[in-house]
């Protein structure tokens, strides 16, 4: 509870009990901030905000409402000092980790929160501190939710790993941070169709370096061609081409485990996982150096990675007692699907599920299409997230003129089909949602995981 004097220059004596630019959360008492945004402006919906209850709105236009209100020339700017006054937030007081990417960005951000020990973690997997973790509405949550995050985090650690989202960037949620390390894990293309073009994706992915401390580091993936292109001080660059600082020259993938060899000048540190697939390794090797880069110690860091097994809805094993592997990813870019598909397209029978989301990139659907009944022994389509489009359409714009595939509009039903027909030893690969505990449709976000379908399935 604060008062809003307290938050702005004014002579109202008003209590405000939260903070939100997003009327459907005002609860009685709240400040609403009508503040801009790429495709919604918050504006239009001061009224709504007023039926739900707020005490006191700020804006930058005239109203006629009748309660108080303060006009402020930069309302987007303001919005972020007030959720910094109203939580008591002093970005001084933490130091960040930020980690972005096309791919990656979670299984990585969460291997570092782990290896550090005393962290917490925001990201597409929630905010998790200590033991507990709760859900995020966004990878990098919007400027109300952040902070009342870091208000959370401040009582339990000093370090947050942070997912930094390309649209987090593009929407400045991060601006005032000052990251102590910033890691990039590859750029291939995703959400073009809330940046525009490739080149408005990328320059919101270098927005990050300007957040990065003076004597803060940059951890870059030197074998991505788009990250090439970044030269800056205090940078490290991994990878399998000998140019790299820390260079990779060694993988055995092992039926239980991973073994990775790195290459720092005359040093070489033996690295082993039970994370699966090259994409896995950049992965692992890049939260290893920005755990030495932290100040942890070698030894101690390639102990906890051992031990570290499967990340939430990322190339996660699930184990029912079946004699057949199921595998849970999150995989929904191109070079996401490729890649857990060549991890275990080799491995055996090979039964993927795989959707594509609606009101995103179309450009891309065919070609995962193509991708996933070019590796797979049978290619199940069926819905995901298809928000105001048909999923019927979707999925022919995945498959094109080809018949080599099974379709099912309910994704329940699809993945009940792919369980009933797996064999000992076969692969079902249930592609795109991950841990997610929803589906988009039009307007609403319906309750729905993968991970409890394939529960219910084998209670039953």
């Amino acid at each position: 509870m604060k008062k809003i004097k307290d938050i702005i220059e004014c002579d109202y004596d008003i209590n405000i009990s939260g903070i939100t630019d997003d009327s459907r959360n005002v609860k009685k008492g709240y400040l609403f901030v009508a503040t801009r945004g790429f495709n919604v402006d918050h504006y239009d919906y001061i009224d709504d905000a007023v039926e739900r209850g707020c005490s006191f709105i700020v804006c930058d236009r005239d109203i006629d409402v009748d309660i108080p209100y303060i006009k402020v020339l930069d309302i987007n700017n303001f919005f972020v000092e007030a959720c910094m006054k109203f939580y008591d937030i002093c970005l001084d007081d933490y130091h960040f980790i930020g980690i972005t990417g096309t791919d990656g960005k979670t299984t990585t951000a969460t291997l570092v929160k782990k290896i550090i020990g005393d962290a917490a973690y925001v990201g597409t997997n929630g905010l998790s501190v200590v033991d507990k973790t709760f859900p995020t509405k966004n990878t990098t949550p919007c400027v109300d939710e952040l902070y009342a995050n870091l208000k959370y985090i401040k009582d339990y650690c000093a370090t947050t790993v942070m997912e930094v989202s390309s649209e987090a960037l593009l929407h400045d949620r991060v601006k005032n941070f000052e990251f102590d390390i910033v890691a990039f894990t590859n750029v291939t293309g995703d959400h073009l169709n809330v940046h525009g073009s490739f080149d408005n994706y990328v320059k919101c992915k270098f927005k990050l370096l300007d957040l990065v401390k003076k004597n803060g580091y940059i951890v870059v993936n030197g074998d991505d061609k788009i990250l090439q292109n970044i030269t800056c001080q205090n940078m490290s660059t991994f990878g399998f081409d000998k140019n790299n600082d820390y260079q990779i020259f060694n993988v055995n993938y092992l039926s239980n485990f991973t073994e990775i060899s790195v290459k720092y000048k005359e040093e070489i540190f033996e690295i082993k996982s039970p994370l699966k697939g090259k994409h896995n390794v950049y992965n692992i090797v890049m939260a290893f150096i920005i755990g030495l880069l932290f100040g942890i110690d070698k030894n101690v860091l390639i102990e906890r990675i051992e031990k570290i097994g499967y990340v939430r809805g990322r190339c996660e094993e699930l184990d029912f007692g079946q004699d057949y592997k199921i595998i849970l990813d999150y995989a929904h870019t191109i070079n996401g699907t490729k890649n857990i598909l060549d991890t275990f397209s080799t491995c055996g029978k090979l039964i993927t599920v795989v959707g594509c989301a609606g009101g995103r990139e179309k450009s891309k659907r065919n070609i995962i299409g193509n991708l996933v009944m070019d590796k797979s022994d049978i290619a199940i389509f069926t819905m995901d997230d298809p928000r105001d489009e048909n999923v019927s359409d979707i999925i022919d714009q995945m498959v094109g003129s080809r018949k080599d595939y099974l379709r099912f509009i309910d994704r329940e039903e699809a993945i009940n089909h792919a369980l009933s027909i797996a064999n000992k030893d076969d692969i079902v690969l249930i592609l795109g949602k991950g841990r997610d505990n929803y589906m988009a449709i039009n307007n609403e976000k319906v309750p729905y995981c993968d991970y409890e379908v394939v529960e219910k399935y084998f209670a039953n």
